[in-house]
């Protein structure tokens, strides 16, 4: 293309010149001007030729390639290679080819590698690499990969590869190689990317397919393995069963135990619960209250300010007008000074106007004085109510509102120890109402048992009292001090074959309140088993008893 663009110069020349010499018949001015012409045409040849130049020599790297320049590229360098971007190269002294970045499969199906216990292992893999794009390692691609097919690049990874594998399935035993293999990848990864990255390449990924011996020791390695898990699973199977039946039994126990602990917590929780319910809503409606008053009071602060702010802009304004109102008057003066010099025929209008004039001024100056003084007097109000009042003010809403708090506070405590008491006796009316229920269901069914009998209900009641009554009785004589009883008795029988001894015990035992006596007060009728009332005796006059039971014939 360069050469025939110089071929397409030369004709032009050759033309201008023809036509330059054809032209001799003509004037020397029209010479001169055809040979202007042909220079500029000559002239924009030769820009378009070095603008194509310099479009086709400017070289530009995708971003899947590295661009390779190489002839004079710099001082102790064989080539100039970019990822990105673009390059001029400069034509006859440099020239420019590709490196292709994209990654490079590579099978290697090593077999018989001796291993470090003298085993020989299969292990097929696969790599992938590439060409890298660091720096250093892209010099090493472009000096030692440039232009070669991509089955040469793959056969000298290969050996490469072939040969670190081998290596590094020397440094390690069988068993190293199958359980760890991390350190065998790891290995694997330093020592072939080391090796290849002296010839420009990278790896990328490492895919170990398999590993196998043709002596079967890994097969046997993982049978053993296999042996020892199935037994360490009937062990564990067995411990965790005797784990589990003790630990049922103590979980039930624990449950057992946990649920009486828990509703004794949840019952006791709840009286907390709602013992800080109560305090906490107190607590928020006397700080809710004494927000407001706070707010309240900031606010009639705030409008004090305000307005007393309004007052002193409202007295500065018309102090203001007052004093401009006297300098337009000041002015007047000075324009009645000029109409003076103009009006001479005016002499006593004139000496009015300046007397006007001056009473005016002295009664605006008067005013303005005025005006000024009455402002500071309530600038002075304003600061003395914002310094002195509103202090006072305020700690006078605090102590009113600390008390209606405290006040607030006593009545609501008040209030929760009422309920707490009603609470309480109202469970234990409660109770009492449920125990008297119960007997009464009692009684009824006894009643009911009896056949309706109608003494049976009270009788019952009698004999259900029946140990309070003698423990009454006991308490009457158990503080008498008697530390001795004498009687003196001949044996000789009295009337009725009674002795001294008998009547004595009859007459202590019949000093005690009686049953029957207090059966008859409430109306009620002992059975017969406890005897009968004898008549009162009118000829008893010793002090004995009145009456007496008649015992049941037998």
């Amino acid at each position: 293309m360069s050469s025939h663009v110089y071929n397409m110069i030369v004709a032009a020349g050759q033309a201008g010149v023809a036509q330059f010499g054809g032209a001799t018949g003509s004037t020397q001015g029209g010479s001169n001007a055809m040979w202007f012409i042909g220079l500029i045409v000559g002239a924009l040849l030769l820009f378009l030729f070095f603008s194509i130049l310099v479009v086709r020599q400017y070289k530009r790297c995708p971003s899947n390639r590295i661009l390779v320049v190489y002839g004079r590229v710099g001082k102790d360098k064989s080539s100039k290679c970019m990822h990105g971007g673009g390059t001029f190269v400069l034509p006859l002294v440099q020239d420019y080819s590709y490196l292709s970045l994209e990654p490079i499969v590579i099978e290697v199906p090593l077999e018989g590698a001796l291993s470090l216990n003298n085993i020989r292992v299969n292990v097929p893999a696969t790599f992938t690499v590439a060409v890298s794009t660091d720096p250093v390692i892209m010099q090493n691609a472009a000096e030692r990969l440039l232009n070669l097919p991509i089955q040469v690049i793959r056969e000298q990874a290969q050996d490469i590869i072939l040969g670190q594998l081998r290596l590094v399935i020397a440094t390690m035993s069988i068993e190293e190689i199958n359980k760890d293999r991390e350190k065998f990848m790891n290995l694997i990864n330093k020592n072939v990317a080391e090796e290849i990255n002296k010839i420009g390449l990278e790896l990328i990924n490492v895919n170990i397919r398999d590993i196998t011996d043709e002596s079967g020791y890994i097969q046997a390695i993982g049978k053993r393995a296999a042996a020892d898990a199935i037994n360490r699973a009937k062990v564990e199977v067995a411990e965790a069963e005797r784990e589990g039946a003790t630990g049922e039994a103590a979980a039930v126990r624990d449950k057992e135990v946990r649920v009486a602990a828990e509703r004794a917590g949840a019952a006791e929780g709840q009286k907390l619960a709602e013992q800080k319910q109560r305090v906490a809503i107190a607590a928020l409606e006397a700080t809710a209250v004494q927000g407001e008053a706070q707010a309240q009071r900031d606010r009639e602060i705030t409008q004090s300010q305000r307005l007393a702010e309004t007052m002193v802009a409202q007295k500065q304004a018309q102090q203001e007008q007052r004093i401009r109102v006297a300098e337009a008057e000041a002015q007047a003066v000075l324009g009645e000074n000029t109409a003076k010099q103009r009006m001479a025929e005016s002499q006593a209008q004139l000496a009015e106007i300046q007397a006007e004039a001056r009473r005016r001024s002295e009664v605006a100056a008067a005013l303005a004085a005025q005006a000024i003084l009455t402002a500071q007097r309530e600038q002075e109000l304003a600061r003395l109510a914002k310094e002195d009042l509103a202090p006072q003010e305020i700690e006078k809403k605090r102590i009113e509102i600390a008390a209606e708090a405290e006040a607030e506070k006593r009545r609501r405590e008040a209030k929760g120890e009422a309920d707490a008491v009603l609470a309480k006796y109202e469970a234990e009316a409660k109770g009492v109402q449920m125990v008297m229920e119960a007997k009464a269901e009692g009684y009824r069914k006894l009643i009911e048992a009896a056949g309706r009998d109608p003494a049976v209900g009270p009788t019952l009641l009698l004999i259900e009292q029946l140990p309070k009554l003698v423990e009454q009785q006991v308490k009457a004589v158990q503080g008498l001090k008697i530390d001795k009883i004498t009687v003196w008795d001949q044996g000789t029988g009295g009337a009725g074959g009674r002795n001294a001894t008998a009547d004595f015990v009859s007459g202590l035992v019949g000093s005690l309140p009686r049953l029957h006596e207090l059966a008859q007060q409430a109306g009620i009728e002992l059975p017969a088993a406890l005897g009968k009332l004898k008549p009162r005796d009118a000829a008893n006059t010793d002090g004995g008893p009145h009456e007496a039971a008649e015992k049941p014939k037998k």
